[in-house]
Formats: C-alpha cells, structure tokens, sequence
C-alpha cells in the first residue's frame, strides 16, 4: 500500500482556511494527515478572524460601541458564511428534540431551523454582542482583545475535539473527515501555546488582562468540552454542525468570562 506523504506546511494552513473560512483559499488535499495539520492550524484561522473583527469594530466604534460589537459579532459570521451559527442551531434541535440519535441527526441535516435553534441563535448573539458592545464601551483595547481572544478560542475548541478518541457521528461529512485525527500531546501544545498567546494579548490591558484572557480562553474550553461529551453520549459522535456549536459555545464563554471579570 503506497505511503501517504506527509503534508507540506502550506497544506495544513490551506485546510483550515480552506474549510473554516470564505477566504479564497484552494484546499489540495482532503486525507488524514492533511485534515491533522489542518485542525492543528484552526486556531491560526481563528487569529485571521479575530484580527478582522477587532479591526472593524474599532473602526466602527465612533459611532458607538453598540454598533461596534454588532460588527465583530458579525466579522467571524460573514467569515465563516454562518456555517457555525448554522451549526448551532442545528445541534440545539437535535439534542433539544429529545429523540434517538438516529432521528436526532436526522433532525440536524434538515435544512429549516426549528424552534430550538431560533432561541439558542437569539440568546448566543444577543449574549455576544451586550459582551462586546459593553467592553468597547470601556475601551477599545478592551473590545479589540476580547473580539480576538473569543475568535482563537472558538478555533482552538476545533482543535481539541478533533483529538484522538472522539468518534464521528456519520461516516460523511466534514466531521467524519476530522474527527479523531489530532493526537492528543499535539492538541495539548496546541492549548498550551493559544492560552500564552491569549495572555500576550491580554498584557496589552496590564497584568490582570493577561490572567484573565488566559483563563477565559481555558474556561472556554472547558464549555466547549462538557457540549462535547454530551453531544458524544447523545448522537455517538461528532458532526460538522457539532462543530459548529463548539465553536460558537467557546467564542461566547470566553467573552462572558472576559465581562465578568472586568478585563484590565
């Protein structure tokens, strides 16, 4: 059997541009090793995110800071066509439908949102958007971290639960092609060297931001991980929407912890 050869650095950043993003970025290769250097290259395209959200929200902000967290909610959502809010509320039907797995991710590949959905999709943006608009309100280094932190903490969430040992849900779809491909010593540095990098960002609003952007993106995990094992128990695996919902469970945990801590 021909060896599969291992894939050149780009391949991995193409991945993850590629697929977690709308940014015209052509993916060469769709096999495993590429789907690992992808995954482990997520939170870099969750960077790239974050960066383009804080940017236009604080370009935004002189016409105040509620139209400037409308615009960083509405960055990552444009960047990514909405397929992780889609995903949201796809998994909010499926495990709110109380239904076997089996009719569960039936529920989830339809196409409509169902009333699950709707109020999970209302509630994570309003939550997002009264984060984001109240930080910009103190200052918009304060808006600008906490858009850019929640953005690599929703990507990192992707990485982590690519790890070795979590199962795929369906033999297709992207969460079939990613699941369990990130050995879990990778996923770790890959947590350990975000949460510093989150800290780096944080110093910029003194010695208590970068404590509390550090563990606001760990908190995020944490949040992200407990969806996880749940959505496992329930539809025996992940899907594409379940990442989705990690995603966007991460992004919001991070930036309500960023609140209520009072960054800086």
């Amino acid at each position: 059997m021909p060896e599969t050869p291992t894939p050149a650095p780009l391949d991995g950043l193409r991945f993850a541009f590629g697929t977690l993003t709308v940014l015209p970025v052509r993916v060469h290769r769709w096999d495993r090793e590429a789907a690992r250097a992808g995954m482990l290259c997520a939170p870099v395209a969750g960077l790239a995110v974050g960066v383009c959200a804080a940017a236009l929200g604080v370009l935004l902000l002189g016409a105040g800071p509620l139209l400037a967290g409308v615009a960083s909610v509405a960055v990552p959502a444009v960047l990514t066509r909405g397929l992780h809010l889609d995903g949201l509320a796809d998994t909010a039907d499926g495990l709110g439908s109380g239904r076997p797995a089996e009719d569960a991710l039936r529920i989830m590949k339809r196409s409509d949102i169902g009333p699950f959905g709707v109020v999970t999709l209302l509630l994570v943006l309003l939550a997002q958007v009264a984060v984001l608009a109240q930080l910009y309100g103190t200052s918009w280094t304060r808006g600008a971290v906490a858009a850019l932190v929640s953005a690599l903490a929703a990507r990192l969430a992707l990485t982590l639960a690519a790890r070795t040992g979590v199962p795929a849900a369906r033999p297709e779809g992207l969460g079939a092609a990613v699941a369990g491909v990130v050995p879990l010593p990778k996923a770790t540095v890959a947590v350990a060297v975000c949460t510093l990098l989150a800290a780096a960002c944080g110093a910029a609003l003194g010695a208590w931001g970068a404590v509390h952007t550090a563990a606001a993106v760990l908190l995020a995990l944490g949040a992200a991980e407990l969806l996880l094992r749940h959505c496992v128990r329930r539809f025996g695996g992940v899907t594409g929407d379940v990442f989705g919902a990690l995603a966007e469970t991460a992004a919001t945990t991070a930036l309500i912890v960023l609140a209520l801590g009072g960054a800086g």
